[in-house]
């Protein structure tokens, strides 16, 4: 960052019930329609480092996916439209300037008085940083602005075995920075939050990861935390196309904005650990290795429910991860998901892991909900995971020079 004075073997069920732990739905994206810890990144990443903050969209939703990610979700403490919207506008100047990798406001003049930015991300480039921001169901009601909220914008729906507990759920605001270095993620949220002051306050945040660049070729699909090829699936997010027909609203003031659901999953690793290969692999629909589906032999071919071998057996089974999440192939959704670990969970004594899934779609109602339904009843993978945290956003449309967050809405 830089600015004007800083330049650059008991059964997996019984050892989960004795955890106190049940089981939940959610897309891995092992399957032809799921990703969770990634995309796999596109070969033509910019090298410049920066991703701009203006456009007709948000960025951090179809821009490639970063190695880090630092997500907060934040509750308003004013009901003042005024203030919020000056909230908007500071927070509109401040993720340009972070975009650009610059730090924000001026060179302290007073010793007295604390400097504008907090610095730990002086002499750092912008590591790629994106910025993205949505308001919740909440932001509506304190502001009394019911009759703009969205009809896609409603608290979802219980879903089967679904243990949400509420310091991990919700939100008014949230801000998900993405970035190459995660110092740099979390010094625009960190920057961010504290212009809210007053305004807002944190409810929860997420640290999270994925595969680094040092480590695989921009071709190859990362792998999630049970060790299975993850986005292998995912609808490409530079056809533009296709985008508009599956992530961008294209009504009234959300017209460019999109609908972001966000849960918290908790993968139960240590049982996967001690799950044989075949059980793993049946469970997922795919082989761990190739990442082919198991109607198919390379890692890409088309995922077929109902293939049968030469005895009549169907080679997927009806009950993994790829069969459900992909269904009839025809409902898609954009998922830009990450990795945590969080060290222990105290309640059961293992590795607090899994990741922070992140979908956008344009319609909640008619995307996500009828595919995790479909998976939360089925799956065979909710014997290793289980949902914490959950909540959904409604993303601003994206931000013309000149212009400010949430112009749209409150113009």
């Amino acid at each position: 960052m830089e600015n004007n004075f800083l330049k650059k073997e008991v059964s997996r069920r019984n050892v989960l019930k004795a955890g106190g732990i049940g089981m939940a739905g959610l897309f891995i994206g092992a399957s032809g329609a799921g990703s969770l810890l990634s995309m796999t990144a596109s070969a033509d990443k910019k090298s410049t480092g920066t991703v701009s903050f203006y456009g007709k969209h948000q960025a951090g939703i179809t821009t490639d996916t970063q190695n880090h990610l630092y997500f907060a979700a934040l509750m308003l403490t004013t009901t003042d439209v005024a203030d919020v919207k000056k909230l908007l506008k500071e927070w509109t100047e401040s993720a340009a300037s972070m975009a650009e990798g610059k730090l924000i406001g001026k060179p302290a003049e007073n010793v007295l008085l604390p400097p504008d930015d907090t610095g730990e991300a002086a002499g750092l480039d912008a590591s790629n940083l994106t910025m993205t921001f949505g308001v919740g169901p909440g932001f509506f009601e304190k502001l009394n602005l019911s009759s703009k909220k969205p009809k896609e914008l409603a608290a979802l729906p219980a879903f089967s075995f679904d243990a949400l507990e509420e310091e991990w759920s919700g939100g008014d605001l949230c801000i998900q920075a993405c970035a190459d270095d995660p110092q740099v993620a979390f010094h625009a949220v960190r920057n961010l939050v504290r212009i809210a002051r007053g305004k807002a306050q944190l409810k929860w945040t997420q640290a999270a990861f994925q595969r680094t660049k040092q480590a695989n070729t921009e071709s190859e699909t990362p792998r999630n935390l049970f060790g299975f090829k993850d986005g292998t699936g995912n609808p490409d997010h530079t056809n533009n196309s296709l985008m508009n027909d599956l992530v961008w609203v294209n009504d009234g003031w959300m017209t460019g904005g999109t609908y972001m659901v966000v849960r918290r999953v908790q993968m139960f690793i240590e049982v996967w650990d001690r799950t044989a290969i075949g059980e793993q692999e049946a469970t997922f629909g795919r082989y761990r290795d190739s990442g082919a589906p198991m109607s198919g032999k390379k890692e890409f071919d088309p995922v077929q429910i109902d293939k049968t071998d030469e005895n009549g057996n169907k080679l997927m089974p009806a009950d993994s991860h790829t069969a459900l999440a992909h269904g009839d192939g025809k409902m898609k959704l954009l998922r830009r998901s990450y990795s945590y670990a969080d060290g222990l969970d105290k309640k059961t004594g293992s590795f607090d892991a899994g990741l922070l899934f992140i979908s956008f779609q344009k319609s909640v109602s008619n995307q996500f909900i009828p595919i995790q339904t479909r998976l939360a009843n089925k799956d065979k993978l909710n014997e290793y995971t289980i949902h914490r945290g959950s909540a959904v956003f409604a993303c601003l449309p994206g931000v013309k020079k000149g212009g400010w967050l949430g112009e749209t809405l409150f113009r």
